[in-house]
């Protein structure tokens, strides 16, 4: 009560003190009032400040990755637990950012393996010794059609009539996906040993089982359930080459390679579109009688690359080893040359599954995984072989 209401009802003067006091307590009230309001605006923003950076947190957070402070994440407990013991709870009802991951499992059983584990098994087989370093790689089945000899065109005036041009020649090429597995085995004891790595050691046994057997597929395989080779297909002296057919150029020497002259043929036997991208792929022991070879002032064809861990090269062009490859010998076809990226091209689904079994092989646990992967030449035009024949 301010001292003008006590004045007015007491019908006495009040004095000086009790005047301040009563403006004082109704200043500190109208402050605190004024206090709380603020309080209550300012909590109000901070519950608005956190949700805001939780929504962009959760935007801006990076795909899953191998640093060590993901080990924890829940895929992949989940998966480790799956591999070490078989508790598949956790992967069938598994959700991470609100998605849900490697739950269902197909017809033959399964689980899809962790980003981590999938992305080292990736980057183990494009650094094996196989033409999947330089061919084309596509994510699913491969069906284009081609066009052998691109629609004609041609000149024409402002005035002057156009002339009919020429039909184009198509053809499909159409690559499907085969299963590609493995099955590395490993003791109960050691999963139960909790230092041991057991998704590194997994995705490092399944890269090396699944590069072997894509190397040797995609070099000479009969794409009977499995990819088609590039040297499965029909070889043509390169003057009757024609599309569907890879052409070849004879060394002269019915087991060797000769002088080398018949290299230099055989870069200029491909199509100067392709050659600005070509590379010549052989195994070891081929390499190794190229390194020999000699030009007529005395120089070597062969030469180391021009960077530390660089591809060595021939007459210029980058060598590339598979050991697929056949060896120097009477009708063999040694080298290719060629324009990989266009001439062969990889078709692959990029889940890989796998299924535990503890029972087949006790007191081992088996890891049976499976793709889907295939591959045939897309460009007969892009490759040329070198045949050992008169």
């Amino acid at each position: 009560m301010s001292a003008s209401e006590i004045s007015s009802r007491t019908g006495e003067d009040v004095s000086p003190v009790a005047r301040v006091s009563a403006a004082m307590a109704g200043l500190i009230g109208d402050f605190k009032a004024l206090q709380a309001d603020l309080q209550q605006k300012l909590h109000k923003q901070e519950e608005r400040l956190t949700m805001l950076d939780h929504k962009n947190a959760r935007v801006a957070r990076p795909a899953l990755s191998t640093s060590a402070a993901e080990l924890d994440a829940p895929h992949q407990k989940a998966f480790d637990a799956y591999l070490r013991s078989g508790d598949d709870d956790g992967l069938r009802g598994l959700e991470f950012e609100g998605k849900a991951l490697s739950t269902a499992v197909n017809s033959d059983g399964g689980f899809l393996v962790d980003p981590q584990t999938s992305a080292i098994i990736k980057s183990t087989l494009a650094s094996t010794a196989s033409i999947r370093a330089i061919v084309n790689v596509e994510s699913s089945s491969f069906d284009v059609l081609i066009d052998q000899n691109d629609t004609g065109a041609g000149w024409a005036d402002e005035t002057g009539a156009t002339a009919e041009t020429s039909t184009p020649t198509i053809d499909r090429i159409s690559i499907p996906l085969y299963e590609l597995n493995a099955m590395p085995k490993v003791s109960q004891r050691l999963l139960d040993d909790t230092a041991f790595d057991i998704e590194t050691w997994l995705a490092t046994r399944i890269a090396d089982k699944f590069a072997r057997s894509e190397a040797s597929a995609f070099v000479n395989g009969d794409g009977i359930d499995k990819p088609r080779g590039f040297l499965n297909h029909t070889a043509v002296v390169e003057d009757s080459w024609s599309w569907g057919r890879l052409g070849y150029i004879a060394t002269g020497v019915a087991d060797g390679i000769g002088s080398g002259d018949a290299l230099i043929d055989l870069v200029y036997a491909l199509g100067a579109v392709y050659r600005a991208k070509a590379s010549f792929v052989m195994n070891s022991r081929t390499a190794g009688a190229l390194r020999k070879l000699k030009d007529a002032d005395g120089r070597h064809l062969w030469s180391d690359g021009f960077s530390t861990g660089g591809p060595a090269r021939l007459l210029g062009y980058p060598v590339l080893i598979a050991e697929d490859m056949p060896d120097i010998g009477a009708d063999a076809t040694p080298i290719a040359f060629g324009d990989f990226g266009a001439g062969y091209t990889i078709a692959e689904r990029p889940d890989l599954r796998i299924l535990r079994d503890p029972f087949s092989a006790k007191p081992h646990v088996l890891f049976y995984a499976t793709k889907r992967v295939g591959g045939d030449v897309s460009d007969f035009a892009a490759i040329k072989l070198l045949r050992c024949t008169v």
